[in-house]
């Protein structure tokens, strides 16, 4: 830290305010006679007459040992101020001084102390849902705040686990929550969660989608008013319209499916598409492969939102979705949206959420 300024000296005592405009402290705000940097000015300003004790720019001053010192000490008493202020700004970015200006607020000081407790403990209680996390030794770590959080549920993806992780996991998601969702799971994972998990507990397998969803007895599923619609291309799309089914499903939506409408016979796609519209869907996910151009004629009739979902049934040039995705990117049909190949459970949320959102609307309408 040291003093920079136009002049190297100062010849006259009665020149000091001149020389706090010229000179700035580092590190100080608010330089000025007056300021908490002013004590930090050296004392050995020069006597009348004499160019002893010259302040150069430097900051070291030519005079006495012992003025020099109490220079030094002035630095130092600045320095702790600077500290004294950051570690003030630094106690009121932490929760119990937020909590104290909390309660403080205008209208807060005259509730009840019960009435100050509650409302204190549900705004903690908001935090804590937003970071609630279990840790399971050195392999997980479940957000099981997430639907709270979200409106989505954790979602645990078996595939490239141990079997027996997959199983630990399953059983704590399913304490802290209630309810765990497991998806990609070989016949070896499946039979592992069984395995662990007890009577008082309900498990759906779902056998085309290797999905699986387990409750506890006592979950209370949440009913949104939601409606999801969902169409497949062909027999073989069913898998992946399945998990987005069920994952709907579990974030509180109805739904209705039709399959195989493909547009390899186009005329089998406009009763299903009347039969969703007169159910009044608030969006229609279309899986499909190959050239997946079923998403694309959906979405130029449909007054709602579409979700394309590519699948991985495909062979040949563009194999494996590809053709299928890109076609769809490229849709000249405007209000689709696209997920990734196979992405059955990221379709399921997407819908969800704006299906919700309509029938929570439409719940306060009626």
């Amino acid at each position: 830290m040291h003093f920079t300024g136009r002049d190297n000296n100062v010849s006259n005592p009665d020149l000091r305010r001149s020389f706090l405009r010229n000179f700035h402290f580092a590190g100080c705000e608010g330089f000025g006679e007056g300021s908490h940097c002013d004590n930090a000015i050296p004392q050995c300003l020069p006597r009348e007459g004499s160019d002893k004790g010259a302040v150069h720019s430097s900051g070291q001053c030519n005079d006495s040992p012992v003025e020099l010192a109490n220079y030094v000490n002035n630095l130092l008493h600045l320095h702790l101020q600077i500290r004294t202020r950051r570690a003030r700004q630094h106690i009121q970015n932490t929760p119990p001084w937020q909590l104290k200006q909390f309660t403080c607020e205008k209208g807060v000081v005259d509730l009840s102390s019960l009435e100050r407790f509650e409302r204190s403990r549900k705004r903690f209680e908001r935090k804590d849902r937003l970071l609630a996390i279990t840790s399971l030794s050195r392999f997980a770590k479940l957000d099981v705040g997430r639907e709270k959080r979200k409106g989505l549920p954790e979602v645990i993806l078996a595939e490239g686990k141990l079997a027996s992780d997959v199983a630990k996991i399953t059983q704590a998601m399913l304490r802290r929550t209630g309810r765990a969702i497991v998806s990609r799971l070989s016949g070896s994972q499946v039979k592992a969660v069984r395995s662990v998990i007890g009577e008082e507990s309900k498990i759906e397998y779902f056998s085309r989608s290797r999905l699986i969803v387990v409750k506890s007895k006592s979950y209370k599923p949440r009913r949104s008013g939601g409606r999801v619609g969902i169409l497949t291309a062909g027999t073989s799309d069913i898998a992946v319209a399945e998990e987005a089914e069920v994952i709907a499903r579990e974030m509180g939506c109805e739904t209705k499916s039709f399959h195989d409408v493909g547009v390899a016979g186009i005329h089998r796609l406009f009763e299903p598409v009347r039969d969703l519209l007169n159910w009044e869907a608030d969006v229609i996910l279309v899986v499909a492969g190959r050239e997946g151009a079923l998403p694309t004629v959906v979405a130029g009739i449909v007054n709602v939102p579409v979700i394309g979902v590519p699948t991985s049934r495909s062979y040949g040039f563009g194999e494996k979705g590809l053709a299928a995705l890109a076609a769809m990117l490229q849709s000249c049909s405007l209000g689709m949206a696209v997920v990734n190949i196979d992405g059955g459970v990221g379709a399921g949320a997407v819908a969800a959420l704006v299906a919700n959102r309509v029938g929570e609307y439409r719940n306060r309408r009626a």
